[in-house]
């Protein structure tokens, strides 16, 4: 599904990331983790086209991202608040994104209705822009807003971040479905080795914008992604 090749980022002298060849499949819940800096967002912003490649690149289905805009269709992603348009409403902005992907308003509506658990009556009805939510409650309907659509391929950076744990326990049902039952391929980062290792079968580790580990998630894998972060590995 997501094929990257001999792909760089350089700014100046500076190598943010390079990674020679990583492959993730359709439907594969796919995490990627590492310290600040270690270009996991710059990845991402590289997958999605919002900067260009130095050298390499990333293929999406067959569709060379850097060069074509065919991937967006079935593409979405929630990155950060810039994703949001602060003066919609929530509910504006979701038939706004219904618009932009083929969704009428019924269509968004049905798909909305499905989170109000998620929502936990904070978002929906509140007669509030977006711009005045408070940060948890804006990454709630950026995220549902990234599954209008029926998207094959949704990114999310930081997904659990100002989440309360209700809600992060809840992202992480909706994370699951998405992969397992709907067979959307999911990429998360994540600094919460617990929660990225609960939702991805799959968890790839960065470092100085390098891979260092690609691991199968299994009961221990938590404890291996621990002890690598702690420094307490031995050679």
């Amino acid at each position: 599904m997501i094929e990257t090749t001999n792909l760089s980022k350089s700014y100046g002298s500076k190598t943010v990331l390079k990674i020679d060849n990583l492959s993730i499949p359709k439907g594969q819940s796919f995490g990627l983790v590492g310290n600040n800096g270690a270009g996991k967002t710059t990845y991402f912003s590289l997958l999605l086209d919002l900067i260009k490649p130095s050298s390499g690149q990333i293929q999406s289905n067959n569709i060379l991202v850097h060069e074509s805009e065919d991937w967006k269709p079935f593409t979405s992603a929630f990155i950060d608040e810039s994703f949001l348009i602060g003066y919609l409403t929530p509910e504006e902005y979701f038939y706004f994104i219904g618009e932009l992907r083929g969704q009428n308003k019924a269509d968004v509506d049905n798909l909305v209705s499905q989170f109000e658990d998620f929502f936990h009556g904070e978002i929906l009805g509140q007669k509030k822009y977006l711009r005045d939510l408070s940060k948890g409650n804006q990454k709630k309907a950026g995220i549902v807003a990234a599954l209008i659509g029926n998207p094959e391929v949704i990114i999310l950076d930081e997904p659990f971040a100002n989440l309360d744990p209700t809600t992060q326990i809840r992202l992480k049902g909706i994370i699951k479905n998405l992969a397992e039952k709907q067979g959307v391929t999911v990429l998360v980062s994540s600094h919460d080795l617990l929660h990225v290792t609960d939702v991805c079968e799959r968890i790839v580790v960065l470092e100085k914008g390098e891979v260092v580990k690609d691991l199968e998630t299994n009961d221990a894998t938590l404890k291996e992604l621990e002890v690598h972060f702690s420094g307490t590995e031995t050679v």
